[in-house]
């Protein structure tokens, strides 16, 4: 019995701290970012329709912010520019408060994210669907 709870103990220490999301919750939560953004890749193959006020969010995982052809925020610039890669911890935290991230990240103290949209719950969900489509 010592040695389940010194195991579970141990698993719980070697998790990762942040866990990956569900991706077929993350395509289901994606509807509410469709209005904005799309998913087309590389080779025009539209994987979801959607606006193009947001910039399309095929390969956003591992990509550098603010580093496609868009006209992004100065925010989402200097995050840019201070190192921001997006992997699926930081898309997360940034769909739940764009504006408070990027200025965390960029170290401005003004400024606005072009992205007004904040998502409460299911972050995680969404940066699981969006880097699974990358592989």
């Amino acid at each position: 019995m010592k040695s389940l709870i010194v195991s579970a103990a141990l698993l719980v220490i070697a998790a990762p701290a942040f866990a990956d999301g569900d991706v077929a919750k993350g395509e289901a939560q994606f509807n509410k970012c469709k209005a904005c953004h799309s998913i087309i890749a590389a080779d025009g193959t539209a994987v979801v329709k959607g606006g193009k006020t947001g910039p399309n969010l095929y390969g956003v995982i591992g990509r550098a912010a603010g580093s496609t052809e868009f006209a992004y925020s100065d925010l989402m610039k200097a995050a840019g520019a201070k190192g921001l890669v997006w992997n699926q911890e930081e898309v997360a935290k940034y769909v739940a408060d764009p504006t408070a991230f990027l200025r965390e990240k960029s170290g401005e103290t003004s400024g606005a994210s072009k992205m007004t949209f904040k998502l409460a719950t299911g972050g995680e969900d969404v940066a699981a669907y969006l880097a699974s489509l990358a592989k």
